[in-house]
């Protein structure tokens, strides 16, 4: 999979702007702030239908516009598939082969992407909402039947707890209507939770086998998932963990009215990244912590292969200053000749030019991108 060209009109600092990608590596060389990461942004926004870098749509329109428009051709194994996605007031509109989708969710997947950016490290060092967004978001992008799921327990979730504030301040007091909400929250809850486990294990078989060839095999990464469920009935299918959660909520009954919010669930778990068995987010040093994050993300390009049949495209904002050269050479060997990359960078000094053969470059100044080197075509 790669996408072969990309049209903005009215995206943040672009204009308008049409550009044609090379299928192996594309390096976007500019001054900060001329608009490098807004060109990855829009790749990602094509892909995922929003933002890595704000929850704000408004962000994403050039100042005093009144819509942005990202258009993609996207290149498979199976043929070519053109995407549009178009922001504005009311919302967002996704086309996939100019034909209008319902809803967001039958779009998503069209495009594959990675993103490993400096703020990756978080994933480690970050809240347990940070690793439940990025599964949520990676896994997503795989599996049509996950993104459905965790879909429809975020707007049962959201359904719930307006009901349990109502309930909170005796604006309510119908009991059979919140069994009703949690009945539901159980069967979406123990779907997602079956889907996590089973994508986590997938992930901790790549991730583990490159943190050993990073750390010289000095070095085993496990992941663990935390639940509220208990760790011996986490293996259960999803018609026994909807039981479980069916348990939980009628015993957290009381003290959510009380509180009036969920307090069990999947929006509530973790996922614990292990060194040599130590939590390395509490445990770990600087240097294990920017390893774990690297293993997982670079994880994450073998398990799309495995899980939709096709590499992702890969999207690597500013990231190689940010590693030494071991972990550098690592990176680059892991993408070379498998996967599309983007890549951002303010000097070419930064890239490794024995590992990178032949990339495609461009100069992006000002919110206008041409090619600089016409060899490299």
């Amino acid at each position: 999979m790669y996408l072969s060209e990309l049209q903005l009109d009215h995206y943040r600092n672009y204009e308008q702007v049409d550009v044609h990608f090379s299928p192996d590596i594309n390096v976007l060389i500019g001054e900060n702030a001329q608009g490098k990461t807004n060109l990855l942004e829009a790749i990602y926004v094509l892909a995922l239908a929003r933002s890595h870098r704000t929850n704000n749509d408004r962000e994403l329109i050039q100042w005093d516009g009144e819509f942005a428009k990202i258009t993609g051709l996207v290149q498979r194994q199976t043929g070519h598939t053109p995407l549009e996605l178009v922001v504005s007031q009311k919302g967002k509109k996704a086309k996939v082969n100019h034909l209008e989708q319902a809803k967001l969710s039958q779009y998503i997947g069209q495009l594959n992407v990675v993103l490993f950016a400096p703020e990756d490290l978080n994933i480690v060092k970050g809240s347990p909402a940070v690793r439940r967004r990025f599964i949520d978001m990676e896994f997503g992008q795989m599996s049509a039947k996950y993104l459905y799921n965790i879909s429809q327990y975020k707007s049962i979730l959201k359904q719930r707890n307006q009901y349990l504030k109502q309930l909170q301040r005796r604006q309510a007091k119908d009991l059979v209507y919140l069994g009703v909400l949690s009945d539901q929250l159980a069967a979406y809850g123990a779907e997602v939770t079956v889907a996590r486990r089973e994508f986590l294990q997938q992930m901790e078989k790549w991730a583990q086998k490159l943190h050993q060839e990073i750390t010289k095999e000095r070095e085993v990464l496990t992941f663990k998932y935390q639940s509220q469920i208990p760790d011996e009935q986490l293996a259960l299918d999803a018609e026994g963990l909807y039981q479980q959660f069916q348990t939980l909520y009628e015993s957290h009954q009381t003290r959510e009215v009380e509180q009036g919010t969920t307090l069990v669930g999947p929006h509530r778990d973790n996922v614990l990244f292990l060194v040599n068995g130590k939590d390395v987010q509490s445990f770990g040093s600087q240097g294990q912590q920017r390893t774990t994050a690297l293993s997982v993300k670079l994880a994450e390009i073998d398990l799309m292969k495995e899980q939709t049949g096709e590499y992702p495209v890969l999207l690597l904002d500013d990231v190689l200053s940010e590693l030494d050269d071991l972990r550098q050479t690592h990176l680059l060997k892991t993408f070379q000749n498998k996967v599309q990359t983007f890549l951002t960078t303010t000097s070419l000094e930064n890239v490794k030019k024995e590992i990178i053969s032949a990339p495609r470059v461009f100069t992006v100044t000002n919110g206008t991108v041409t090619v600089a080197d016409a060899a490299a075509n």
